[in-house]
């Protein structure tokens, strides 16, 4: 039976349910705060060495004469020198003399344009010429932050409970969001930048879990959908704290503040019934199941209650008696290997790409906000998209067709000319657009791919090499320094590879799940039997029994396999 069918008796997505569910999507916007913030806390202004008469309140603008007498042509950018300035006595004869020095030296004072950032992270401790890998660092540490929090959060929620570790992450975020925001040196900013980062995992993956569990089969994959476009919205209006605020300080504690409000949830949301009865509090559980029955203004018969608890103490128990595989298993068998390998590149590359992307608007040229509100705005559409077409088209290829045409777009941007950089922007977002559909549907893909024995690890591993790309993207943007096109074309070369590898991967939409290592072997094999058409081998387990399996073992860290359940595999590890 399963929790599920008590839902139905709930009345499936009712009016209790909604409410919760509303409040609990709303923790994605301010985690989408903090996710992209970095972007506007490190953004580098135009600047240039600060010369040896000028005075500490020096302007960024230069006369056309002084430039040329005071700094070296860059032989690659084609643009004067931002990291050395000639070495001379810039005495008025020799800047009438009309005629440059040969010696440069590097300098370590620089002038900001601060026309359009008053200041930032970059502007207030230098993290510029060599020292530009601070940035890049501070963006990538944070993201090792993110995959802390996952793996330590969704173990806690799942020991201690999913409310009162959604609190305690919240508090926390608030707590070390407004440390970032009055830190007093790099150091300490970058520390108080890696547990927001393991924070905006325990409050949104748990809020999430809690709100998934509370909506029927038929619901979720549109309550899935809706629950990414509130990031989205999240990521939008990061732009607008930007558009006002252009001190990095009141930014970073501006962002942080708005996740005061969500403490008064405390009185709201309840614990989650899944996990009361997966821990022995049956009591707790059927009171909650009580109470949003008595709101949906209907009835769960006793006899469901009591089946559910003696369903979920048999599957338990089974559980513990139960050996599991290992992750190792997996590499043990060359066919499994295969496909776990190619699904961890394209979680790397889908990760990678998407953040690379997302942080990257500020070089792109053009207006740096509005390329950032476009960049969330697409996502939109992305979405909109998997909802229409996943469970038509089939995972591969909509997995395939959108890394492919990601990677086509951001390589497209090599052959626009430097007069168009409206074009450059118009490629970025379409990739942006397809590598967030793609993003999505890896995570249907992969589990679908895998066993139900080793499902749940697997996707761990999966999500470790997400992070890993996560954790890189920032350095890929860095060489941007030094040609801007690169990391657009390092971001599409690996969305392309992605995208053509992954069409050695078995298709699984419409296709029964395998149960056990040697199901999941045989998966995928292509073998031909006399006197019938080519077909996929091996033995397939029981979807719905996979999906509940799944659910009540640990929910956070679920694949959800199920076409009506489509939408909480989407929840993406970005959150």
């Amino acid at each position: 039976m399963g929790y599920d069918e008590v839902l139905t008796h709930l009345g499936g997505f009712g009016r209790y349910q909604k409410k919760i569910y509303v409040l609990l999507c709303l923790p994605a916007i301010s985690c989408a705060f903090h996710k992209l913030a970095g972007v506007f806390l490190l953004a580098t202004p135009e600047y240039r060495c600060k010369l040896p008469f000028e005075v500490d309140n020096a302007t960024y603008e230069l006369p056309p004469e002084l430039m040329s007498m005071a700094y070296p042509m860059d032989s690659f950018t084609k643009k004067y020198s931002t990291c050395t300035y000639l070495d001379v006595n810039y005495t008025q004869e020799y800047l009438d003399s009309g005629t440059p020095a040969k010696d440069a030296v590097s300098c370590n004072r620089w002038v900001y344009d601060r026309s359009r950032y008053e200041s930032s992270t970059v502007t207030d401790w230098d993290m510029v010429c060599d020292r530009n890998w601070l940035r890049a660092s501070a963006d990538s540490l944070f993201m090792v932050g993110v995959m802390l929090g996952s793996i330590i959060f969704g173990y806690l929620s799942d020991k201690y409970g999913r409310k009162p570790i959604f609190f305690a992450s919240l508090v926390t975020q608030v707590i070390f969001g407004v440390l970032a925001g009055i830190a007093p040196e790099f150091f300490t900013y970058t520390i108080a930048r890696i547990l927001v980062g393991a924070t905006t995992s325990g409050v949104f993956l748990v809020a999430y879990v809690i709100a998934m569990e509370m909506v029927g089969p038929n619901d979720r994959l549109y309550a899935g959908v809706v629950c990414m476009m509130f990031f989205s919205v999240g990521y939008m209006l990061t732009a607008g704290f930007a558009y006002y605020i252009h001190d990095w300080r009141t930014l970073q504690i501006a962002l942080t503040l708005p996740g005061i409000v969500f403490l008064s949830y405390w009185w709201f949301i309840p614990e989650s019934s899944r996990w009361l009865i997966s821990n022995n509090r049956p009591a707790e559980a059927i009171t909650i199941i009580q109470k949003v029955a008595k709101s949906n203004k209907v009835t769960v018969p006793a006899d469901v209650l009591d089946k559910l608890v003696e369903e979920d103490k048999a599957a338990l128990e089974k559980d513990k008696n139960e050996e599991k595989p290992s992750l190792l298993d997996i590499f043990k068998y060359p066919n499994l290997r295969r496909k776990a390998l190619l699904i961890f590149f394209d979680w790397f590359v889908n990760s990678g790409t998407y953040y690379g992307l997302s942080w990257n608007t500020n070089n792109l040229g053009g207006n740096p906000l509005l390329n950032f509100v476009i960049s969330g705005a697409v996502e939109i559409p992305a979405y909109s998209f998997l909802l229409l077409t996943l469970n038509r088209w089939g995972r591969r290829t909509i997995l395939c067709g959108c890394m492919i045409f990601a990677g086509v777009m951001l390589l497209s941007t090599m052959l626009v000319p430097e007069n168009m950089p409206w074009l450059i922007v118009l490629l970025a977002m379409l990739g942006k657009l397809a590598i967030t559909s793609s993003y999505g549907t890896v995570y249907v893909f992969s589990a679908e791919q895998f066993p139900t024995v080793i499902r749940n690890v697997a996707l761990g591993a999966a999500s470790t090499s997400a992070r890993v790309g996560g954790i890189l993207a920032p350095y890929f943007n860095l060489l941007g320094d030094y040609w801007q096109p690169l990391p657009l074309l390092i971001f599409g070369a690996m969305a392309f590879a992605g995208g053509l590898l992954s069409l050695l991967l078995p298709e699984t939409h419409n296709q029964k799940l395998p149960e056990t290592i040697a199901d999941g072997e045989n998966f995928g094999k292509v073998k031909t039997i006399p006197g019938e058409p080519l077909s996929v081998a091996g033995r397939d387990a029981d979807i719905e029994k996979t999906t509940e399996e799944m659910q009540v073992l640990n929910p956070v860290t679920a694949g959800v396999v199920d076409e009506n359940q489509t939408g909480e595999n989407l929840r993406k590890e970005k959150y």
